[in-house]
């Protein structure tokens, strides 16, 4: 197997203000919180969005993982809806003294292109922000990041800067280049 060299940039936000909001895309689309912990409806969002971009890292996660992670206090799933099928989705994970990272971000590809991700993306930052008012257990959010990288979307990170987001880290790293898994096992990737 050989390498692929990957460059992974991790971006912030360290005020609401910081929030640049994208224009809502034409049609019937809705965001709502998946509010019911499910690791099979995760797993196919993660599986469906980062099928073709080599998502991997949770692929072997087991049912009992998915729950124990689903379940911790201030995590959220955000998913879009495109006249009610599910189209991407934002996951929120709250982590020490304020900050919350967008762990999670994107669209299946079929909804890609759309200008659904500018606005899923500025409302999960906006969700990120105000994730204390439904969890008061957890500190006032005071920074907002995520990480992308070169093997995702092409506008991946045009959308962060032009949400807000600015730069505070890279890192380039070879890894195992391995073949898009597809959104399921034997699915070729688009």
């Amino acid at each position: 197997m050989s390498d692929i060299t990957v460059t992974t940039w991790s971006l912030e936000q360290t005020s609401p203000a910081d929030l640049r909001p994208a224009t809502a895309p034409d049609g019937e689309v809705r965001i709502v919180r998946s509010e019911v912990p499910s690791p099979e409806f995760s797993r196919f969002l993660y599986a469906s969005v980062g099928g073709d971009i080599r998502w991997t890292d949770r692929l072997s996660w087991t049912y009992e993982q998915w729950q124990a992670y689903l379940a911790r206090p201030g995590v959220e799933t955000w998913v879009a809806h495109d006249r009610g099928t599910p189209a991407g989705y934002v996951e929120l994970e709250p982590q020490d003294d304020g900050v919350v990272e967008i762990a999670y971000f994107g669209l299946i590809p079929a909804f890609r292109g759309r200008r659904i991700g500018g606005h899923l993306l500025s409302y999960g930052a906006a969700r990120a922000w105000d994730l204390a008012a439904r969890w008061p257990e957890r500190a006032e959010t005071k920074r907002v990041w995520l990480h992308t990288c070169s093997k995702d979307g092409e506008h991946a990170m045009d959308n962060y800067l032009r949400r807000g987001f600015t730069l505070f880290d890279t890192k380039v790293e070879a890894e195992a280049d391995v073949a898009a898994p597809g959104p399921w096992p034997g699915a070729r990737a688009a």
